[in-house]
C-alpha cells in the first residue's frame, strides 16, 4: 500500500479507537490514551495525524475524515475537527514530555 494509506488508516484506528460512543468525554479519552500509550505509540500516532494534516486533502475532506471516525459532536466543544485534531497533537506533545 501506499504511504497515504498507512497513516490515515492508523488516524482511522486511532480517531475510532479512542473517541468512540461509549467515553465519558473527549478531554477524558485523551487524557487515558495519553497515560495508557507507550511513548513509542504517542509519536507515531503525533507523526499520523501530523501527516495528515499536513497532506494534500482538502480542509472539508480532513473535516469529513475526522468526523466520520470520531464520535464528537463538535458545536459542543466549540471547534471545528481540525482544530481539535490539532489540540489533539498538541496534548499528545505534551504527554511525550512528562512520560
Amino acid at each position: 500500500m501506499d504511504e497515504t494509506y498507512d497513516f490515515l488508516e492508523e488516524l482511522e484506528n486511532f480517531l475510532g479507537g479512542t473517541f468512540h460512543q461509549d467515553i465519558s468525554s473527549p478531554e477524558q479519552a485523551i487524557d487515558e490514551f495519553i497515560n495508557e500509550a507507550s511513548i513509542e505509540c504517542l509519536l507515531s500516532t503525533i507523526k499520523d495525524c501530523e501527516k495528515f494534516l499536513n497532506s494534500s486533502l482538502t480542509k472539508q475532506e480532513k473535516e469529513n475524515i475526522i468526523q466520520h471516525n470520531a464520535e464528537v459532536y463538535f458545536p459542543a466543544i466549540e471547534l471545528t475537527p481540525l482544530q481539535w485534531l490539532n489540540n489533539l497533537v498538541e496534548n499528545m506533545k505534551e504527554g511525550v514530555k512528562t512520560k
